[in-house]
C-alpha cells in the first residue's frame, strides 16, 4: 500500500511539473495570446523600414510574418533603436527579433539563436575623396560611426578605430560625407540600397568581406525551446519552398540565403 501511495505521489508530482512547464512555455503563451511580439528598428533599409506610405516593410518584416503564420498568430512589431533590441529579448519585452542580427558567440551567451537564414557581406565605406583607407587594417587610429553593440561596431573597434555612436545608417552617411568620421562598416546590401537612393552621395565602398550569419534571436533558456524549434521549422520550410530566396531577390536583388 505504501509503495502504491509513493508511486501515485510521484506520478502527481510529475504531472504537476509537466503542467508547470507547459504553463511557462513561451510558444504556448504566444499562441494563447494570439500575437508574437517582434523587435525591429524600422530604419534600416532594405531589412526593416517604412515605405512612402509609412508602412513598415522590408525583408525581415516579411520573415517575421512567415514565422507568425507558421505558428498561427499575428506579428506585432515594436520599433526601437538597435541598442535596445537584444536587451528587449533578454528581458521579455520582445518574443524575438527580426532585424538582420548576426550570430556572435558573445551574444549567444545571453540570447538563443535560430539557424542562419541569410548570409550577408560587410562593406567598408569611406568618403569618395579618401585615399588613406583601403581595408579594415587601415582603420587603426581612425574614427568610424555605427550603432552601439552592432556587429559592425565590434569589427571597427577590433580594428583599432574609435567609434562614434549613431542610431541609423542615414546619420552615419551624413557624418561620413561631412568628414566628421573617416569610415563606416555596414551590411553591403544596406550600403548598396543607400547608394541607389542617394546616387550623388560622395562615398565609396573600398572593401567587401564576409559578415556574420544572420539569425533570429530570442530568449535563452528552457521555456523558449519549443519557440526556437518552431522558428527553425518555419525558416526551413521557407527555404525549401523557395520563399526565402524570393524575398532575398525582392529586397536585395540577389539570393543571400546560401552560405557559399
Amino acid at each position: 500500500m505504501k509503495k502504491l501511495f509513493a508511486l501515485l505521489m510521484a506520478l502527481m508530482m510529475l504531472l504537476c511539473s509537466a503542467a508547470a512547464l507547459a504553463e511557462d512555455d513561451l510558444l504556448t503563451k504566444i499562441q494563447e495570446r494570439g500575437t508574437i511580439v517582434i523587435g525591429t528598428e524600422g530604419t534600416w533599409s532594405p531589412w526593416t523600414y517604412r515605405d512612402e506610405s509609412d508602412q513598415l516593410t522590408g525583408f525581415d518584416i516579411e520573415v517575421g510574418k512567415l514565422i507568425a503564420d507558421y505558428i498561427g498568430v499575428t506579428p506585432d512589431y515594436k520599433e526601437v533603436p538597435w541598442g535596445s533590441l537584444l536587451t528587449g529579448v533578454e528581458t521579455g519585452v520582445f518574443d524575438l527579433i527580426c532585424n538582420g542580427v548576426g550570430y556572435k558567440e558573445e551574444r549567444a551567451k545571453s540570447v538563443a539563436f535560430s539557424e542562419p537564414y541569410l548570409y550577408e557581406e560587410a562593406a567598408l565605406v569611406v568618403r569618395a575623396d579618401n585615399e588613406d583607407i583601403h581595408s579594415v587594417a587601415d582603420l587603426a587610429g581612425k574614427k568610424t560611426s555605427n550603432s552601439p553593440g552592432s556587429t559592425y561596431e565590434s569589427m571597427a573597434a577590433e580594428a583599432g578605430a574609435t567609434v562614434e555612436y549613431v542610431d541609423t545608417l542615414g546619420e552615419t552617411m551624413v557624418m561620413l560625407e561631412q568628414g566628421r568620421v573617416d569610415a563606416t562598416l555596414n551590411a553591403l546590401s544596406s550600403v548598396e540600397d543607400y547608394l541607389r537612393e542617394h546616387p550623388d552621395a560622395k562615398i565609396k565602398i573600398v572593401e567587401k568581406m564576409p559578415g556574420a550569419p544572420i539569425c533570429i534571436p530570442m530568449e535563452k533558456g528552457d521555456r523558449s525551446q519549443t519557440l526556437l524549434a518552431a522558428v527553425n521549422e518555419a525558416l526551413e520550410k521557407a527555404r525549401q519552398d523557395g520563399t526565402l530566396s524570393e524575398l532575398s531577390m525582392k529586397y536585395f536583388g540577389k539570393d543571400l540565403t546560401k552560405a557559399e
